[in-house]
């Protein structure tokens, strides 16, 4: 016979239960650790301060801040201050064809491949942005979705405001319109915190926004001022609307 070799078959037994048994799952501690070491993404704060891809820019009043076929490198977020748009035709006309605050999104057509801007950005106001690198904000609107929620919460807000401006440039008076822009640039920013964007904002500017001349703004500031539709003086330096002038511009 040949040789024999002498086999433990309880050793042997032990040795295969163990390499056929199945290894534990590792404990989740660790990814739970993890987790819970990993902060919400904060969309407020980082929109409120510099880091990868952006930065914070200021504006002076009438400082442009970016011009009609400038390229279109990068969306803004407006954190304070009051901007206005303008389109220049061939023949050298302008337009104001629309109105931003804060909490509003400015260049935003680049992401959609736009390669120069479509207007001129002005600040009528000493204005802050958040200047975001186009990839940059495209990926945020990937990865973020407190983010790309603010963005199309802004566009939405931003396209009624604009639909509103059209068909009161269509269907009201010079009047209306000054009544209907008072309580635009009343609007930015929250109750407790106004802006106080009508004391930095001149009569000319609001003649531009409204579409007529200086001196009727200054005609129809005198008379809603006698109406008692606005104030001056109190806790801001500029004229303060009364409620009064929302229930007369949104008579038909």
């Amino acid at each position: 016979m040949g040789n024999s070799i002498a086999v433990n078959l309880r050793s042997a037994g032990m040795n295969a239960m163990q390499v056929a048994a199945p290894r534990p799952w590792p404990s989740n501690t660790r990814f739970k650790t993890e987790l819970s070491r990993k902060q919400a993404f904060d969309a407020q704060a980082f929109l409120n301060s510099e880091g990868s891809g952006r930065k914070i820019a200021k504006f002076r009043i009438k400082e442009t801040v970016f011009a009609q076929g400038d390229p279109a490198k990068n969306v803004m977020y407006i954190q304070e201050g009051c901007v206005k748009l303008t389109v220049i035709n061939e023949n050298g006309n302008e337009a104001v064809v629309g109105v931003l605050g804060p909490g509003d999104f400015l260049g935003v057509k680049c992401i959609a491949s736009l390669s120069s801007r479509r207007s001129t950005a002005t600040a009528i106001t000493p204005t802050t942005v958040l200047t975001i690198e186009k990839n940059e904000m495209i990926r945020l609107l990937h990865d973020e979705h407190e983010i790309s929620n603010r963005l199309i919460a802004s566009m939405l807000a931003r396209s009624i405001r604009e639909e509103d401006a059209l068909m009161n440039q269509l269907l009201d008076c010079a009047e209306k319109r000054l009544m209907s822009t008072l309580l635009l640039l009343a609007s930015f920013g929250p109750p407790d915190h106004p802006q106080d964007v009508l004391s930095k904002v001149s009569q000319e500017i609001l003649a531009g926004m409204v579409g007529t001349t200086r001196s009727r703004v200054n005609f129809f500031m005198n008379k809603f001022r006698k109406l008692g539709f606005i104030e001056y003086g109190g806790k801001l330096r500029g004229p303060q609307i009364n409620k009064s002038l929302l229930s007369v511009a949104l008579k038909d």
